[in-house]
């Protein structure tokens, strides 16, 4: 098997701006931004609004940072799956080279320039980040074992985290649930993706669970742990960033977030290939919903609390 890591793709044309960017994976960097900011504005302790403006802008370079060293090292494997073979290395556009000392120099400056802008604890954090998701993620698990995306989520589930730390300079209950409330999100939201993208896995070698345990294995995992997701994302609702909005929302969608788990562990495979995987699908499109609407009702009852709202001595 040729490792695209150890040598330099042809590449067909200078790569363009464009390309630069898709090599920081801009989708899921939206996803770290708007976390990292919500924990940030929700926190007790107010940045000024330049030191917030650079702590994000920060926490998404490392993002990038993460994304470029993730393509560098996924070349090989990136090359076989069609969700992924168009990406700026496998493609040519990009050299693995110029993808690696991105990341790297994305990583340092991110790191220090958070340092600066905040404290040396959230810093410390982001660097933690970065490597999990570069390192023990990407070079480790993802490879080795069908729980990569158990374990190597929690990478994704960081940067609210970060952010709350840049803003108080410690960790919290509420950062911590804010962490959680991601880490347990993860492995169902992938592994609906998982289910009908499971060719895909199986062409890269890539030991998803999936291809390891098969989907029917997959489907129940999924109930499972968008059972245990429930109760951390309620529990989020009754600390001090909570408030009535939030605790709606998470009733609302932990509900129909479960139904759509159950309608998944019911399913019959070949009922599921006859109907093209339209349950898994619709589950996969309303788990972005359902972590976007959290967060963003966490930002409404902070924007209420900040406009003189008391939510009484119940929060």
């Amino acid at each position: 098997m040729t490792d695209l890591r150890s040598i330099d793709i042809p590449t067909p044309a200078e790569p363009s701006f464009g390309d630069f960017v898709q090599l920081l994976k801009p989708r899921v960097m939206s996803l770290v931004v708007f976390t990292a900011l919500v924990g940030l504005l929700v926190a007790p302790v107010q940045l000024h609004p330049v030191e917030a403006f650079a702590a994000i802008l920060f926490i998404a370079l490392g993002a990038g940072a993460s994304g470029a060293l993730n393509m560098w090292w996924d070349a090989d494997i990136d090359a076989k799956m069609r969700r992924t073979m168009n990406r700026p290395v496998p493609s040519g556009r990009i050299q693995g080279g110029e993808a690696l000392g991105l990341g790297a120099a994305l990583s340092g400056i991110s790191v220090v320039m958070l340092w600066l802008a905040t404290n040396a604890v959230a810093a410390a954090l982001l660097a933690f980040t970065i490597f999990f998701y570069a390192v023990v993620y990407t070079m480790w698990l993802k490879r080795l074992t069908p729980q990569n995306i158990v374990i190597g989520g929690a990478a994704g589930a960081f940067p609210p985290m970060v952010g709350w730390v840049a803003a108080t300079g410690s960790v919290s209950v509420e950062a911590c649930l804010m962490f959680m409330l991601i880490f347990m999100w993860t492995p169902p939201h992938f592994w609906a993706l998982a289910l009908f993208m499971k060719e895909d896995y199986h062409t890269a070698g890539v030991p998803m669970l999936t291809v390891t345990h098969g989907r029917k294995s997959t489907r129940l995992h999924i109930l499972v742990y968008t059972v245990m997701l429930v109760p951390f994302a309620l529990w989020l609702g009754f600390t001090s960033i909570g408030g009535p909005i939030y605790l709606a929302v998470a009733v609302l969608l932990n509900a129909e977030f479960l139904r759509g788990a159950y309608r998944i562990w019911r399913r019959e495979e070949a009922v599921a290939e006859a109907d093209k995987y339209k349950v898994e699908k619709a589950f996969f499109r309303f788990s972005l919903i359902y972590l976007f609407a959290h967060f963003a009702a966490l930002l409404a009852d902070a924007a209420l609390r900040a406009g003189g709202v008391s939510f009484g001595l119940w929060w």
